[in-house]
């Protein structure tokens, strides 16, 4: 299975369009959403594309391959136009040689881990920094932000199978890559 991995569309239309656009170009099954999909939140600039109002339709059209969580900018509202659901705090997938758990960063985090086994993936958005790196035996994953990505990274989205994580940029080139 390959997963595209995404977080922190915050609202902006050319994220959702790049999602788009990066789920045909790799061919993925999946699309594992971190959350914070409409709204900026208000510790963050506003995206230049911000167009939540254009974001729900690209978002619903790809309902059937999205498995979300909650991000600390979602809401009520959110999952009333969202045809996916996104309001769970977690999300937990088995692969054939490990589990992922996934969550925005925000309740569990790489500082504040859930109970993992050995060789698992935790998988965050939250902090729009990419990141590829083993600790403590347990792989920790996040694809930065696809729209509004911070301390000088460009904007990015991650791929996930069973060989390994990818950190891409919006053009498709690898950035960062941590084999498992």
């Amino acid at each position: 299975m390959n997963y595209l991995v995404i977080s922190d569309i915050h609202g902006a239309l050319e994220g959702a369009q790049a999602l788009q656009e990066a789920f045909a170009f790799h061919k993925c099954d999946k699309i594992l959403c971190l959350g914070d999909v409409l709204y900026h939140g208000p510790r963050n600039d506003l995206p230049q594309t911000y167009a939540p109002k254009k974001v729900i339709p690209i978002m619903n059209a790809l309902a059937p391959y999205i498995i979300a969580v909650r991000g600390n900018c979602e809401a009520e509202v959110d999952q009333m136009v969202l045809s996916f659901p996104c309001m769970a705090d977690y999300n937990f997938i088995p692969m054939e040689k490990r589990n992922i758990f996934m969550s925005h960063g925000h309740i569990y985090a790489p500082d504040k881990l859930p109970l993992l086994n050995k060789g698992d993936v935790f998988l965050s958005g939250h902090t729009h920094v990419p990141t590829a790196e083993k600790k403590n035996e347990i792989y920790l994953c996040n694809p930065g932000s696809i729209s509004l990505p911070k301390q000088n990274h460009p904007k990015t989205y991650g791929l996930l199978n069973e060989a390994g994580f990818t950190v891409c940029t919006m053009d498709h080139h690898t950035y960062m890559h941590i084999s498992f």
